[in-house]
């Protein structure tokens, strides 16, 4: 074979260096292993510590079956893996670590295409991030999401479930013995959430920027299919280094604006934006808030899945899925290069859903404005976000006096004290949450009701921080204002028994005092723990706001593939 792959710079010629590179890779591998064929790096996020990825070796077994039949050397490669609901502070707080990571290991490796194998949250925007800077022939594999849970005859979605009952219990509704009891029946499988949380949705979102082969997203993690597309995807990568197909040409302007519409479509997690944020400055392409605002806005509500609708995803996929989404508004999608080889319009089926119930039509949708609100005021000059479809109607246009909270200790410590001051129209302020301040923005941003407010029967209040929320959550709550309390936003400024106004049609979220009394006012920041470990120093120093995707500042744009010293 020709010699001209990137790895040959490693392999290739009898020189000291070159020995030692295929003497201790020998170990099994034949001579033609080294003649110039493609070696393909899986990047895998499999962990015992992440239960959503624990079926990733089996794929990844596929993976080499579908590298080595097309011509192809595979090799393993593990990599950080973030799992959601373990890891403190946050996820968030790890994901630009573990796309350096990805980036700098794919970089210093003889490698020559690259396949990422992602399913939990922040495993998925992590090596994008990282894949996407050294800008090799890559792909992706999502793991899929568990089965449907179900619990005393009706659907148990993952996550979202636990929102619902938690509040029950809290409520004296719900014996916690049931709750309990409710957790084997939540969880019967292995895969990520089945709700359309931030892992569906980012699995949503890697197929719609055209990051992955068509049909991956919602294939749930135990059927056999998945293993098949992951088998295809290892002969796939194998002809994108052929074809030089990189991700600079796929992660563009467009496609990045045809994940946010699809995100709008299927009821999508907030979660996404602060990735499409992130990756869109890995890649150089600017995209701001008011454009996925503006992409989203006429977008219809589609999917009829948990937490915006009832259904939960092994429904999702068996009424069509994405294609059959993405179909009903192809009118509305930009023709965007991806892996697959064709473009993302190209790609789409035509096939409708097989299930009305679970995914509608564009003439008969469940919402016909779907998209996350990007709002402004006084109270967020740089952004805060909103989803409508978790919301309740009636509280998307509000004006109510707020209660604050002083950080989520201070928020734990008051939220149920039978003294507090609080009433249903209130709005609950949470601040010292941010990327920053907390640090890592944690998804603390859907409060849970005060009991009080809970046992008059009340289910839904608004709520706005400087956090994020689970993309399982459901409620009226405004997320992502930027910029945060810790790094001088105006949510330091507000005091219990301020009025806030917030008008989703008008994308306005304003604080009602007079602007002459704020400048006047001392500053009140949530005190946030400091400084243990060096990546938290790196991190609190470097990490941008919300509204330019949370991510390092050092981390912007792509640095290729090249390395120009030798390691002996």
């Amino acid at each position: 074979m020709s010699g001209t792959t990137r790895s040959q710079q490693w392999y290739a010629g009898d020189s000291r260096d070159a020995f030692i590179h295929r003497a201790w890779m020998r170990r099994g591998l034949p001579d033609h292993a080294f003649d110039g064929r493609p070696q393909i790096v899986i990047c895998n996020t499999w962990s015992d510590l992440t239960p959503c990825n624990s079926h990733f070796r089996e794929m990844a077994e596929h993976v080499k079956r579908g590298v080595w039949e097309s011509g192809g050397v595979p090799l393993e490669l593990p990599v950080p893996s973030l799992g959601e609901t373990l890891l403190r502070p946050t996820a968030m707080f790890f994901r630009d670590l573990a796309a350096m990571v990805v980036e700098e290991l794919i970089r210093a490796n003889p490698v020559d295409g690259v396949v990422l194998l992602g399913g939990c949250d922040k495993t998925v925007p992590s090596l994008l991030m990282g894949a996407a800077s050294v800008d090799l022939p890559t792909l992706m594999v999502t793991g899929g999401p568990m089965l449907n849970g179900s619990w005393k005859g009706r659907p148990l979605g993952c996550g979202t479930g636990v929102w619902e009952m938690s509040e029950e219990v809290r409520a004296g509704r719900m014996p916690r013995s049931d709750l309990r009891r409710a957790e084997s029946a939540m969880i019967r499988s292995r895969g990520h959430c089945n709700t359309m949380g931030t892992a569906s949705t980012m699995a949503c979102v890697a197929e719609a920027l055209g990051m992955t082969l068509p049909g991956n997203a919602g294939l749930p993690a135990p059927d056999s299919r998945l293993l098949e597309l992951s088998h295809t995807a290892g002969n796939r990568i194998v002809e994108m280094v052929a074809e030089d197909l990189r991700p600079s040409a796929v992660l563009t302007r467009e496609a990045l604006l045809n994940a946010v519409r699809a995100v709008a479509a299927i009821g999508g997690s907030t979660n996404a934006v602060v990735h499409l944020l992130a990756l869109a400055r890995r890649v150089g392409v600017e995209i701001g808030l008011e454009d996925i605002d503006r992409a989203g806005r006429d977008i219809p509500l589609l999917a009829d899945v948990q937490p915006a609708g009832a259904h939960l995803m092994e429904d999702f996929h068996r009424a069509g899925g994405l294609d059959a989404v993405l179909g009903q508004i192809k009118d509305r999608l930009e023709p965007s290069v991806t892996v697959s080889g064709c473009s993302l319009t190209d790609q789409i089926s035509g096939r409708a859903s097989t299930d009305l119930t679970v995914i509608r039509t564009a003439d008969g949708p469940i919402a016909h404005q779907a998209g996350l609100a990007v709002l402004r005021g006084n109270l967020c000059p740089d952004g805060a976000v909103v989803k409508p479809a978790a919301a309740t109607p009636e509280l998307l246009r509000h004006r109510g006096r707020a209660v604050v909270f002083d950080g989520i200790e201070d928020f734990h410590a008051r939220i149920d004290d039978p003294e507090l001051e609080v009433a249903a129209s209130d709005v609950l302020v949470l601040r010292g949450c941010g990327p920053r301040g907390y640090p890592g923005m944690p998804e603390v941003g859907n409060m849970p009701l005060p009991r009080k407010v809970l046992e008059s029967g009340v289910r839904d209040m608004v709520r706005i921080s400087d956090a994020r929320m689970s993309g399982t959550a459901f409620g009226t709550v405004v997320l992502h204002i930027a910029p945060e309390s810790a790094a001088g936003g105006p949510l330091r400024l507000v005091r219990t028994g301020d009025w806030i106004e917030l008008d989703v049609e008008r994308r306005v979220l304003r604080l009602d005092v007079p602007d002459e009394e704020l400048a006047a006012r001392e500053p009140v920041t949530a005190a946030a723990p400091p400084a243990e470990s060096g990546w938290e120093h790196i991190y609190r120093a470097h990490v941008e706001q919300a509204d330019r995707g949370a991510g390092l500042d050092f981390l912007a744009g792509t640095r290729g593939s090249f390395v120009a010293r030798e390691s002996h």
